[in-house]
């Protein structure tokens, strides 16, 4: 499957933001889709995922402040931003795992940069 990220941005520090992952395949098909960063310097983390029957994970860091959703109908992941922070600026990546018994991530979009200034 491939992923196409978008929606990145240069904002101001407690603005929202949305950025979207389109799939070539059906989302609904796809296990679980995940949303990663990676910060300048820093090793790339998850932020979000939502899963068939795994229900939906964030990182405590966005806890309460980021919400991943899914439109079946579109084939696309949705990560809400809100209440930005400086410490959000980074590289967003969406992944797919096709196999949920996998500890990999198999399929990765092409990033979308994010930059929040104070």
């Amino acid at each position: 499957v491939q992923l196409q990220a978008s929606g990145g941005g240069l904002v101001q520090a407690g603005e929202s933001l949305r950025l979207s992952c389109v799939a070539s395949a059906s989302i609904h098909t796809i296990p679980v889709v995940a949303w990663y960063r990676q910060a300048p310097g820093k090793q790339r983390e998850l932020v979000a995922s939502i899963g068939h029957g795994i229900g939906i994970d964030y990182a405590d860091s966005v806890k309460g402040r980021f919400t991943i959703s899914r439109d079946n109908a579109k084939s696309t992941v949705y990560l809400q931003m809100n209440s930005l922070r400086p410490e959000d600026t980074a590289v967003y990546y969406c992944a797919a795992k096709t196999v949920l018994s996998s500890s990999q991530y198999q399929s990765w979009g092409q990033g979308t940069e994010l930059t929040v200034s104070s």
